[in-house]
């Protein structure tokens, strides 16, 4: 093996140990690894740049724009509480989030179909009294499964698509996928819903456990020559308050604990209240209180723009296992914390000292962008806003819903080509105002865009210094397998990716690979590319592999050991039904 090659192959694994184990964001791992690979001679700037102008990038990135346009006028949440009804029972509730699910997802974009089931499935949950862990994630695997059935179902397909453009000048139609796809998703689906109420927990989410948990303690101090000094705690009103009682004053460095409603008021008493998050608001109303915290007067925002949020922390949150303190929480997201709750209790002692876990429930005072600006990210999952967003223009509704029936005809009659359809889309959704640009900006996402565009370096490298064969020659370690056989390898290695990293990258890494593989064994390539289409979105056994098992770990209250326990069972039926229809429609 080449010195190119070898350093390929060490590259690629420092960076699939990078994204595995450490929190570094995908999008600066595989930048980096992009710029190594210019630097040390394997790839020209031009190479390395490829992916940005990849076919399936740029309709990923167009895709983006439609999906925000099917958000802002509400259609998908119409469509799923229109779907939802009201089922007596929850294996009929099952059924009626797996079919609508799996159904949108096959023709748009399956994060955003999961981010608008979410909040639709917990009001209903709670409304039915049904357990949202028998639910959600079911939720995620329907839309993994419905996404599989088009090319434009999800961003994988695309960036296999783009990929088999530009390196074998074959392009795949929109249904093509789906003599697979339906299949895969009647038997898995069926799989799902036969064994998902065995296997699921009996769990609340954050949101449930959160109305249990919204007790928060509030620190306010007596303004000195405020009207409340020398006045006593019933005289100021601090007795008949509706969403919070005082438990405790603070004087002198003397805690006064169970006060007398006689006691008197002085200058720079610190006046402990417990209640719920509006007992904040409601104590910012009275004259000659404010709050206790220091940081709140560091934040830089006018009072009129502040909001009191409610978030629970996420597993990407980039200050995990440190105190407040450590985390410069308040510098990092321009935003004070004034209480903390975990496990359904307030966390006594001061704020900075406390140790920020997954899961522990903030009280914030932040500017009222942040909850538009944090709603999506996987920093936190944001449960209770008092300064609420606007609400989606359900007039257009019908209007975005045709738009997107018009793109998938075009592009499905083959009239146009899936870029120029999503183009004309979304251009579309602007002229009509079903979103504004401005909106539709804040909608693309670039770091899964520069992840995918960065991940074609590597797999470029590759191909290039023969890396991808080598590692096909592994793959092919028996003398003359059996193609049936090396496509199931591919399969495998690719799902072992997917669960590691996350699906894009992996369908990238593996492309050349599956290539080579085809070329050793002297038969097509294309059963082996659709393998990696496939393989790329079984993720099923972890929250990490894919965004939409990720969304559902919070609200559904999951554990790691949930998703192995019903998504190892699923994946291998995926699996075994993928790498047995494959070649029936893509022969060897």
């Amino acid at each position: 093996m080449t010195l190119p090659a070898l350093t390929t192959l060490a590259l690629i694994v420092a960076v699939l140990i990078a994204l595995a184990l450490t929190r570094i964001a995908p999008d600066v791992i595989l930048m980096a690894a992009m710029a190594f690979l210019v630097i040390v001679g394997i790839l020209s700037p031009g190479e390395a740049l490829a992916g940005f102008s990849n076919p399936g990038v740029m309709t990923i990135a167009t895709l983006y724009v439609v999906a925000a346009g099917l958000k802002e006028t509400g259609a998908i949440q119409w469509i799923a509480h229109t779907l939802l009804g009201q089922p007596k029972r929850l294996r009929q509730a099952q059924l009626r989030v797996l079919l609508p699910a799996s159904g949108l997802s096959a023709f748009m974009n399956n994060t955003t179909v999961v981010a608008m089931f979410i909040p639709a499935i917990q009001e209903w949950a709670a409304r039915l009294g049904l357990p949202p862990s028998k639910l959600l994630l079911p939720l995620s695997y329907a839309a993994i499964l419905g996404g599989t059935c088009t090319l434009i179902g999800t961003s994988t397909n695309l960036v296999v698509d783009g990929l088999l453009q530009s390196e074998q000048g074959v392009s795949l139609r929109m249904f093509e996928l789906a003599w697979v796809g339906v299949p895969l998703l009647v038997i898995a689906g069926g799989f799902i819903y036969a064994l998902a109420d065995r296997l699921l927990p009996n769990r609340q989410g954050a949101l449930e456990q959160l109305e249990q948990a919204r007790e928060y303690s509030v620190e306010v101090l007596v303004t000195p020559g405020g009207p409340m000094v020398g006045k006593t705690i019933r005289d100021a009103g601090l007795r008949s308050l509706t969403h919070g009682y005082l438990a405790d004053i603070e004087r002198d460095g003397r805690l006064m604990t169970a006060v007398p409603p006689e006691t008197q008021l002085q200058a720079n008493d610190v006046l402990v209240f417990i209640g719920a998050p509006e007992c904040a608001r409601e104590l910012r109303r009275i004259n000659g209180l404010h709050p206790a915290g220091g940081d709140v007067h560091k934040l830089d925002i006018a009072n009129h723009r502040r909001c009191l949020v409610e978030a629970v922390i996420g597993p990407d949150f980039t200050g995990l296992n440190q105190t407040v303190r450590e985390s410069r929480f308040r510098s990092r997201y321009q935003a004070v914390i004034l209480s903390i709750s975990r496990h359904g209790k307030r966390l006594p002692g001061k704020l900075g000292a406390i140790r920020l876990q997954v899961g522990d429930t903030l009280l914030l005072e932040a500017a009222q962008e942040f909850v538009p600006q944090y709603r999506y990210r996987k920093d936190f999952l944001l449960v209770s806003a008092l300064h609420d967003s606007t609400p989606p223009d359900f007039r257009k509704a019908p209007l975005a819903l045709g738009i997107l029936g018009l793109l998938v005809v075009a592009s499905a009659s083959g009239l146009l080509s899936i870029l120029e359809a999503a183009f004309l889309a979304a251009g579309a959704m602007l002229a009509t105002r079903c979103v504004t640009a401005s909106k539709a900006r804040r909608y693309v996402d670039l770091s899964v865009l520069i992840v995918i565009a960065a991940s074609f370096a590597l797999g470029e490298a590759m191909g290039k210094t023969g890396a991808a064969t080598q590692i096909a020659q592994w793959l092919l370690f028996m003398e003359g397998p059996s193609p049936w056989l090396a496509l199931a390898l591919v399969y495998a290695m690719t799902v072992l990716f997917t669960e590691l990293i996350t699906n894009n990258a992996a369908a990238v890494l593996m492309f050349p690979v599956a290539v080579s593989v085809a070329d050793q064994l002297g038969v097509d390539f294309m059963p082996f590319v659709i393998a990696i289409m496939f393989a790329a979105s079984a993720s099923f056994m972890t929250p990490l592999g894919y965004q939409t098992n990720l969304m559902v770990l919070g609200p559904g209250g999951y554990r790691f050991t949930d998703y192995l326990r019903l998504g190892a069972p699923v994946s291998l039926v995926v699996g075994i039904t993928a790498v047995g229809l494959i070649p029936l429609v893509w022969g060897f």
